[in-house]
């Protein structure tokens, strides 16, 4: 998980969103009402929106490309589950909330570099259920 979460404002406009993920060199950028987090807007959604609208990035709404409904899971979740969220989801990011506070996000780039932490995590548990079946026997 990534602790500092790039937010903007549902207030704000693309061109401020745009600004943070340039600034901060980030995919991705959570749009927050107060603390709320409430969804999320991406490079992608950045590009398609100033190439299908046509307008300066200044005059299109933040709000109007969020991504609800926001998918979002709680910190102690194993990388495996939140992995099997993204794939059942069809998203390369999830926000990590504690009640309505963001905590952090986890993207598909973090899923890869704990790839063999899970490979680890597959084998304990392959070997946990030999065990058992052998015992059984």
């Amino acid at each position: 998980m990534t602790a500092d979460v790039v937010t903007v404002d549902i207030d704000a406009s693309l061109d401020d969103a745009v600004g943070k993920l340039l600034g901060e060199g980030v995919g991705s950028v959570v749009v927050i009402d107060g603390e709320t987090p409430m969804g999320i807007v991406t490079e992608t959604d950045a590009l398609e929106a100033a190439r299908e609208r046509g307008r300066p990035l200044a005059e299109i709404a933040v709000s109007d490309l969020a991504h609800p409904p926001l998918v979002t899971t709680d910190p102690d979740r194993t990388v495996q589950r939140v992995a099997r969220t993204m794939a059942e989801e069809g998203v390369k990011k999830v926000v990590v909330t504690e009640g309505l506070s963001v905590l952090g996000i986890v993207t598909l780039t973090d899923v890869v570099y704990h790839v063999a932490d899970l490979r680890k995590e597959a084998a304990a548990a392959a070997e946990d259920l030999a065990e058992r079946d052998w015992r059984r026997d």
